[in-house]
């Protein structure tokens, strides 16, 4: 099993908001921190991004072959310039409109697009990532290839085109934690640990069966390994015993089973490997300070709360 789409998958992300733009000078877009992930690129042009609107000076430019990645949490502005005037996106849509063809001399043709992930294995994936994350897409970089075709996807409407969009976003967020992952010291343990061959197989075991009964001496065995030796390299790769990280995982596995509601209690109990609801309330409890149903219960009500001010860019 591959780890990293084992974590996207469960993510459930979905969803994209993409909008292809073309603007003329002046030009300002704001947008909301509360966008989880944002994904700029310019295909003709040049723009600029910055995080606070009176402090251009660190603003980060957007050229032609070139992916930018913000994660939520601070609004972010995008413009012809740094610190020009922004403008929210219903009201920049309508000033542009009726801006003219993307070969206008002048002219700016950029794509924005907004990832929404669900649960707490998402924002795992997402707060491992930098603030800002720019890609470059050298020549014959697949990276190039998607951009283009997001490109002509948005500029010629077709049945099924949110599909697309979605599967396009999908191959470009991997690319791009890919990449990142690669080279940034704090990329999540697991993901360093996959390239240590003594744990790799351990823990595609324990992902890949989250309801199987492990035990130190079954996944040690699985590494080849001596329990003692096993233990403690898994301990000095991920900072925690094989039991706890089985934990942890299953119970992120099972916040968002809850979230959902797909499962009742006796579902998410086998599937986290527990042999009981009673089981898994117990631990549940101890992991989380509340009982599962009180916890879904919040995180419901909280879900609720949040969906009206959900982000459209496009």
């Amino acid at each position: 099993m591959d780890l990293l789409r084992d974590h996207l998958a469960r993510a459930r992300a979905g969803g994209a908001v993409f909008a292809r733009t073309v603007a003329e000078p002046p030009w300002g877009l704001r947008l909301a921190g509360t966008i989880q992930l944002s994904v700029h690129t310019v295909v003709r042009g040049r723009g600029w991004l910055w995080f606070v609107a009176d402090d251009p000076g660190r603003a980060v430019e957007l050229v032609p072959g070139e992916v930018t990645l913000v994660r939520g949490g601070t609004d972010h502005y995008i413009g012809h310039e740094p610190g020009t005037d922004c403008l929210e996106p219903e009201e920049f849509r309508a000033r542009h409109a009726t801006d003219g063809e993307p070969d206008s001399p002048g002219a700016t043709v950029f794509l924005c697009g907004a990832y929404r992930f669900s649960g707490d294995i998402g924002n795992g994936l997402l707060e491992a990532l930098p603030q800002v994350l720019t890609l470059q897409a050298a020549v014959g970089d697949p990276l190039r290839d998607v951009i283009a075709l997001l490109s002509h996807e948005l500029a010629n409407p077709e049945p099924g085109q949110p599909t697309v969009l979605d599967r396009l976003l999908d191959v470009l967020l991997v690319l791009a934690i890919r990449s990142d992952f690669r080279r940034s010291p704090n990329a999540p343990r697991w993901y360093r640990a996959l390239a240590d061959p003594r744990l790799s197989a351990a823990l595609q075991a324990m992902h890949e069966d989250a309801g199987h009964p492990w035990s130190v001496p079954e996944l040690a065995a699985i590494s080849g390994l001596s329990r003692a030796a096993f233990a403690r390299t898994f301990h000095v790769a991920l900072g925690q015993t094989p039991m706890q990280y089985l934990t942890d995982w299953r119970m992120a596995l099972a916040r968002d089973h809850l979230r959902t509601g797909e499962l009742g209690m006796a579902g998410i109990a086998r599937s986290v490997g527990y042999s009981s609801p009673y089981a898994f309330a117990a631990a549940f409890r101890r992991h989380h300070g509340e009982p599962p149903g009180a916890w879904r219960q919040r995180e419901v009500a909280r879900g609720r709360e949040l969906q009206p001010n959900s982000p459209h860019i496009h």
